[in-house]
């Protein structure tokens, strides 16, 4: 394909190094604060910011927006508590990265996407709205949903409206940068388990990484040494070792070596 050589490498190229330094430091006994931080230092390298606003949460059961979440990027308006990771958790990452100024404003496009506020109760009067948001709680009584999946239309118009009167709805508006600026984003979800962190979604690079070429490049000694380090997670070795297989060092340079050539 075409290469790509502008400030749009550069948005992509600040996007894919972050969200490659998230996947190392997501994990147990390290601090939310650390993969902000990262964010915000890789943002630099490539002359991009972190957009604001986008925050990446845990995960639970029926739950994608837990109380546990990661900045992009903090501002004196929007900062939250910090905390160490832990076994067992589970975090959708959000990586965006502007060319901009990173402060994405609402577009006059009309929200199509929303989600059931649980904790808000409300009887609404009408009764195609009633029957609006007895739907949504029959069908979506956790995950966002789209106009489209209401099968009529003027219950889904009526419904919205008055349902977002009363708080009853989380709106998922469409942002957009400012004129000829762009944006990169990266999302996947980690596991944090005992032999590491695990992603489990997310497409790879590929040949992304070939196509598109940045004049800009991660610099910080720190950071270079995290991202060449490996994103495998280790098994545990005591039952190898008893059963005379290799030991954890040969097989880590394995796996890594593995790695290398996949990337």
């Amino acid at each position: 394909g075409e290469k790509v050589e502008d400030r749009r490498a550069d948005v992509v190229m600040a996007a894919w190094n972050a969200a490659e330094a998230a996947v190392r430091l997501v994990q147990v006994g390290n601090k939310n604060t650390m993969v902000t931080e990262a964010f915000g230092k890789i943002a630099e390298e490539f002359s991009c910011k972190p957009l604001q606003g986008v925050l990446s949460h845990q995960l639970k059961k029926h739950v994608i927006d837990g109380s546990r979440c990661i900045l992009g990027a903090e501002t004196q308006e929007e900062k939250v508590d910090e905390f160490e990771f832990e076994m067992n958790e589970v975090y959708c990452l959000d990586v965006v990265m502007s060319t901009g100024e990173g402060r994405a404003k609402e577009t006059e496009l009309r929200t199509t996407v929303f989600k059931r506020a649980p904790d808000t109760a409300y009887s609404l009067k009408t009764a195609k709205a009633r029957q609006f948001i007895s739907e949504v709680g029959r069908r979506f009584p956790a995950l966002p949903f789209s106009m489209r999946a209401i099968e009529d239309e003027q219950v889904a118009r009526i419904g919205v409206s008055e349902a977002k009167r009363h708080e009853l709805l989380e709106e998922y508006p469409v942002l957009r940068e400012k004129e000829r600026e762009f944006i990169a984003q990266f999302k996947f979800t980690l596991l944090l388990l005992p032999g590491g962190t695990k992603r489990i979604t997310g497409l790879p690079f590929g040949d992304m990484e070939a196509r598109v070429v940045s004049s800009h490049s991660v610099q910080d000694e720190g950071l270079k040494k995290l991202l060449a380090s490996s994103t495998n997670p280790r098994k545990s070795r005591k039952k190898k070792a008893k059963e005379g297989g290799k030991d954890a060092k040969e097989e880590d340079k394995e796996e890594d070596k593995a790695e290398g050539e996949k990337a």
